[in-house]
């Protein structure tokens, strides 16, 4: 890794940059698209092809303090039963447009705490995606679950569903962090909710963990990561913290002066980074490790690793629809959310439409610099012959954005017979230099810390 001085010079502590899960970024979504696109783009499937499917359930128990979500908190089963109804009424309007022959290569439940949901419940929702479309041939199921809300009878419907990949969020196991995010998960219920996974006969395990929390240290974070690798996950995401408060209003239960600096950031990074590195879990992206028979690792190896709004992805579909509040959707054509609020979300289905609110229609440039920030983001490479094969870009005008970019990191950046890379000891700059390919006004958006 580069010295701290020469990443400090290079803006990587002072930068708030995207995330860059989506180009261009939900920020600068346009209310000119809506419902009606949503429709035309569906539509334009083609028929007997495989899509992604995300399905957002945006309760909880416990409203955690360091989610940025967009999440509500329920003591009762009431609200969380008629949110449901909404989704198979969603699900019915999407089956009645779907093309034929569609299939779902991938099926993600998310949140929110999708495990909220009783079995039966559970199997009804799964019951009606299967009448949209069946899963195709080596499909992936996977859900997220909150070790404090799951039980054999939910994990035995899950598991008939076809769940065959589960995804926990860890965080941290330390007390005092837990006290503070206002997350209590000790490190025994996330074992024996693993455990129990497992019995179910899922033995795809992600797990999230998080840098850059309030009071860790990085004796704090390294026990919180050996106590994670003897879970034995197949995929960890090891994301840092962005603390928003001014998005996130749940976030100002979090004092601010309990925080690590961006300096003090890096070194949790590094500290943890090392540890899956030692334990032989290869490096996927900026901020993913998995073993080396996970999909992540192959799909890394073969370039064929994907960015989309769940982080990386060795799904190579071209359409993730979401269904649910705020479920952003990403068609060949441009991008479409849902209403954020629940209530818009349930009056627009209740009304037999669909609730997209804002959207984007993609350009051709938008396109071609989306290409150039996933390459980024998933092969610290451009690849200019593939841009200029999809593209039809000139080699002259790959050249003049290279220089652009390699202008503004002097002795960071390397190119090898025309592409652009991001060499090993630069790649803590990564979003930075992502964003230098980024057309669009980021002032605004209020992105979070670039480490």
């Amino acid at each position: 890794m580069k010295p701290k001085t020469q990443l400090a010079k290079l803006g990587l502590f002072d930068a708030k940059v995207p995330r860059y899960t989506s180009y261009p970024t939900a920020p600068h979504f346009s209310k000119t698209v809506g419902a009606g696109k949503f429709s035309i783009w569906v539509k334009e499937i083609a028929p007997n092809s495989n899509i992604s499917l995300y399905v957002h359930v945006p309760f909880c128990r416990r409203l955690c303090w360091f989610c940025a979500c967009r999440t509500q908190g329920t003591q009762t089963q009431a609200p969380v039963a008629a949110y449901l109804e909404t989704l198979k009424a969603e699900l019915k309007l999407l089956a009645a447009i779907l093309p034929e022959g569609v299939r779902l290569s991938r099926l993600h439940w998310g949140g929110g705490t999708p495990t909220l949901l009783s079995a039966e419940m559970m199997t009804d929702l799964a019951e009606a995606i299967a009448e949209v479309a069946p899963f195709a041939e080596n499909a992936e199921f996977s859900v997220e679950i909150d070790p404090n809300e799951i039980d054999d009878a939910r994990l035995t419907a899950l598991a008939a569903a076809g769940m065959n990949r589960a995804s926990i969020g860890v965080q941290d196991f330390d007390d005092q962090i837990q006290q503070t995010i206002g997350r209590i998960q000790g490190y025994e219920v996330t074992r024996d909710a693993i455990e129990a996974i497992r019995a179910h006969g899922v033995y795809s395990l992600n797990a999230d963990i998080l840098f850059g929390l309030p009071h860790q240290s990085r004796e704090r974070i390294t026990e919180s990561v050996q106590k994670l690798l003897s879970l034995n996950p197949d995929r960890v995401a090891l994301y840092g913290y962005a603390h928003v408060p001014w998005m996130a209003k749940r976030q100002q239960m979090i004092p601010s002066e309990t925080l690590p600096t961006p300096q003090e950031r890096l070194e949790l990074f590094e500290t943890a980074r090392r540890m899956f590195l030692w334990d032989n879990y290869a490096e996927v992206g900026i901020d993913h490790f998995a073993a080396p028979s996970d999909g992540l690792a192959i799909a890394q190896k073969a370039g064929s690793l994907r960015r989309n709004f769940q982080g990386y992805t060795d799904d190579t579909s071209d359409v993730l629809i979401g269904v649910g509040a705020s479920s952003i959707s990403r068609f060949p054509q441009g991008y479409t959310q849902n209403a954020p609020a629940t209530g818009a979300h349930t009056a627009a289905i209740r009304d037999g439409r669909f609730s997209v609110s804002k959207g984007h229609v993609f350009s051709d440039e938008d396109r071609l610099r989306s290409r150039i920030i996933e390459m980024l983001m998933c092969d610290f490479r451009v690849d200019t012959l593939e841009l200029q094969q999809r593209f039809a870009v000139t080699a002259e005008r790959m050249t003049d954005m290279f220089n652009d970019t390699l202008s503004a990191f002097p002795d960071t950046l390397e190119v090898h017979n025309g592409d652009l890379h991001i060499p090993p000891d630069a790649r803590p700059l990564t979003r930075i230099v992502a964003r230098s390919f980024d057309a669009y006004d980021l002032s605004k958006s209020g992105h979070s810390s670039a480490i």
